[in-house]
């Protein structure tokens, strides 16, 4: 059995779009054309890849399991597509950037910002999500870059993925301006608490415990606004990191460095390989220079600043 790469890759698209309709208007065939060549891979397949019914199609088992295999295809085409604009020496490339929203709104606009005026021929996409979507995105070869964090070291889930650390920063206790400030946390065990995402959520559960009790959550929520309004209105008390702290601060809340918080750890993750990908490590050198200045590589002067399009999505 021999599949073509070419029909592998369309089969991608149908499974990507939910029909072939879909696929062939993206790719701007007739859906006869798209039509051949899957009925050609799945003859090659020895079996049936897509269930084809009226509201579009759905995978087999085989479909699943080829998918899975396309997705790596077609994020190694995209690494020979970047190696390739090595050759005009960056005039050129594209770099999908998935980050998460306290970072999305600190460090990663200073360096797309850089990384335009250096190289304003490279093309930076923005999307925002959280360290497990962005590394999911990164292994399906929807993103060459991920700005992640765990807490008190790397994330968990890395599997192949390379990890980078970047920098750490320090969680506080935020608690509403004007009120008492506690010693420790156990001076909270009767407070109403405000959890944030899962990972952070998770982060201030065990602190709590070891501090000797299980936080009350009152609310949840990962938006950082969010949360620093309820606390503004004694609605409750939240830990929050520096990063979240630097992207907004409500001017009703007080922060409490308290020891026992942990701190959290910011990273670069990717896949093996990107890294030598110009645009890519292009932009890693960006994010580095943010957070550590003297890192930053000597350059020509930069040019005038151009505008980007860039994507931003809140998940």
């Amino acid at each position: 059995m021999s599949l073509d790469p070419r029909r592998v890759l369309i089969f991608r698209d149908v499974a990507r779009a939910g029909s072939i309709s879909a696929a062939a208007r993206e790719l701007g065939w007739t859906q006869p054309a798209v039509s051949q060549h899957l009925g050609r891979l799945e003859r090659d397949a020895g079996g049936p890849l897509l269930l084809r019914g009226p509201s579009g199609v759905s995978l087999t088992d085989a479909g699943r399991a080829l998918l899975h295999r396309a997705d790596a295809i077609a994020a190694e085409l995209h690494l020979a597509e970047e190696e390739q604009a090595a050759f005009a020496q960056l005039r050129g490339g594209r770099v999908r950037l998935v980050a998460f929203p306290s970072a999305a709104a600190t460090l990663v606009p200073d360096a797309i910002g850089a990384l335009a005026e250096r190289h304003p021929e490279v093309s930076v996409g923005l999307d925002e999500a959280e360290p497990p979507e962005a590394m999911a995105a990164l292994l399906a070869g929807d993103a060459d870059l991920a700005v992640v964090f765990g807490y008190d070291g790397r994330p968990a889930g890395l599997g192949a993925l390379t990890w980078r650390p970047l920098t750490d920063e320090a969680v506080g206790l935020v608690v509403p301006s004007g009120s008492t400030p506690p010693s420790g946390l156990d001076d909270l065990a009767e407070a109403e608490w405000i959890g944030g995402c899962v990972r952070c959520r998770t982060h201030l559960v065990e602190c709590c415990e070891r501090a000797g009790f299980m936080p009350r959550l009152r609310h949840t929520t990962d938006d950082y606004v969010v949360v620093q309004n309820l606390v503004a209105r004694g609605l409750g008390v939240t830990m929050l990191p520096a990063s979240a702290l630097a992207a907004y601060r409500h001017p009703d809340v007080q922060v409490v460095d308290l020891p026992g918080l942990g701190r959290r750890h910011l990273g670069l993750v990717h896949r093996p390989g990107a890294e030598v990908v110009p645009a890519t490590a292009a932009l890693m050198a960006e994010l580095v220079a943010v957070v550590d200045p003297a890192a930053a590589s000597t350059s020509p002067p930069r040019p005038a600043a151009t505008i980007h399009g860039w994507r931003r999505s809140r998940r």
